[in-house]
């Protein structure tokens, strides 16, 4: 019953494009953890010392992981910035909202069949958590509207949050940035256009390698506002300096090669989250109930951060594109047990953290509409080892059909216990991999497990069609048939 009953949302919900959650009520009692999400930009599945990186020694995220998990097999719902933030966001599969690639100009994203900014009416996490009595606040990268030449995009504040610092990717208070290459030359801004959107007085120009700082400083800040108010809090923090330009401080600029700079700007990202860590694990209070989250919105740009082991790229479907490293810390909510390990085997996504910190908070949802994502707090406190029990849809981004020297990039892919499949939009060119076996997605089964790969074929162009659609099979296209 409990399947049929799950196959039947399903269905229901793919017919409703923009649900809309209501009457959320915590019990009088219960303990309600204060969240911070940290969402790392352009971040590889290995850029963290604690998951292989040699170069770069994030000192400050290696400690929230020895007293916490990590999670080896956690995903993004998409190998791109916009979609994967809405995804997070709302628990919901981003092509719901018809973002499914980065946002941009207003003429791009038409050309793309995609919104111009996600509807303020979608179930955010944020809002949620603000209707029960939490303060709310976000101090980084948006991305969800509000860039380039859109600039009558809602603000960020009409999502649920109270307060928002953003970049040039949102509206409202920001900070932009200068670049200082240390060369003699001219110190230029970073703005797309953010300069000629909204009031002059919301902006705040600072060095490039400063932008964290300001992020961390006012996320800080509001902590403080709300320990006063003896409100818990919801915060994002979502750091934009580790996707590129790359400009870190002169003292890390090493060779000034591309993956020097990238490696200078990740250590120093580092160092200025730190501050704000330290602040939560040095308050008695605040440790004993806060809850940090720490991963990547997609893949690593090539040249620049590292996937680890797994194929791909940021922009692609393949697992370096999708995969994301995950830490978990809460030493009054994580099982004391599991400090310091690694989940190498739970599989779940970002669609499933907004259900899961909903049970956490103790607030019970009725809503007109469902969440795609799943309630897995036990796994993410330490307490179980499972997995999604519903597999994982991917789109590929609509102008990314070509990308990073793949000429046909696939274009649907989905994860469904050890199997991985990839395709085209109508189930053809399959490549099928045993990511128990072979996580690097070397060896394409499709040819000899004939039966697996129809039926992941079927579900993920059933999936796929059940969903709005984008203009990905005629925009820009130049198919060519891998072999």
């Amino acid at each position: 019953m409990k399947n049929i009953y799950r196959a039947l949302c399903f269905v229901f919900v793919g017919m409703i494009h923009q649900p809309c959650f209501a009457d959320f009520h915590p019990p009088p009692t219960a303990m309600q953890p204060n969240i911070i999400m940290v969402f790392v930009d352009d971040m590889g599945w290995g850029d963290f010392s604690c998951f292989g990186n040699e170069a770069v020694k994030t000192e400050n995220i290696d400690r929230l992981a020895s007293e916490g998990i990590r999670f080896e097999q956690f995903y993004v719902n998409s190998p791109i910035c916009s979609p994967s933030r809405v995804a997070i966001s709302t628990g919901q599969y981003p092509t719901r909202h018809r973002i499914t690639s980065y946002l941009a100009h207003r003429k791009l994203n038409d050309d793309r069949g995609m919104a111009q900014w996600l509807n303020p009416k979608a179930p955010m996490l944020a809002r949620i958590l603000q209707q029960n009595g939490y303060a709310t606040g976000h101090f980084g990268k948006w991305h969800m509207g509000g860039q380039r030449d859109v600039g009558e995009a809602p603000l960020i504040t009409e999502y649920g949050f109270d307060e928002s610092l953003t970049n040039f990717e949102g509206l409202g208070p920001r900070i932009l940035a200068t670049k200082d290459a240390y060369n003699g030359k001219p110190i230029q801004k970073h703005t797309l256009g953010s300069d000629k959107l909204g009031k002059p007085e919301e902006i705040t120009y600072v060095d490039r390698s400063l932008v964290t700082q300001s992020f961390t400083s006012a996320a800080l800040k509001f902590v403080k506002q709300a320990e006063a108010d003896q409100k818990p809090f919801y915060i994002n923090v979502w750091p934009d300096d580790v996707h590129s330009p790359f400009f870190p401080p002169q003292a890390r600029r090493g060779d000034g090669s591309k993956r020097q700079l990238y490696h200078g700007v990740l250590d120093t990202m580092d160092e200025q989250l730190g501050v704000l860590f330290n602040y939560i694990r040095d308050n008695a209070t605040l440790k004993k109930n806060t809850i940090i989250l720490i991963c990547s919105d997609n893949g690593p740009e090539q040249g620049a951060g590292s996937a680890g082991p797994f194929r791909g790229f940021k922009t692609h479907l393949f697992e370096g594109g999708i995969r994301s490293s995950l830490i978990v810390w809460g030493p009054g909510w994580v099982d004391p047990h599991k400090n310091g390990t690694v989940n190498k085997t739970s599989v779940f996504s970002a669609i499933d953290l907004a259900p899961s910190l909903l049970k956490m908070a103790s607030i019970q949802a009725r809503p007109t509409g469902e969440f795609d994502g799943e309630e897995l707090s036990s796994v993410i406190c330490g307490k179980q080892n499972s997995s999604r029990e519903q597999p994982i849809f991917f789109r590929r981004p609509p102008d990314r059909d070509t990308f990073y020297g793949i000429q046909d990039c696939p274009d649907l892919a989905v994860r469904d216990g050890d199997w991985k499949l990839l395709c085209e939009y109508d189930g053809t060119d399959q490549m099928l991999f045993n990511l128990n076996k072979d996580p690097g997605e070397s060896e394409n089964l499709a040819n000899q497990e004939i039966e697996i790969a129809n039926r992941l074929s079927k579900s993920v162009v059933d999936w796929h069609i059940s969903m709005p659609q984008d203009k990905g099979e005629t925009f820009r296209t130049n198919k060519r048939k891998r072999k």
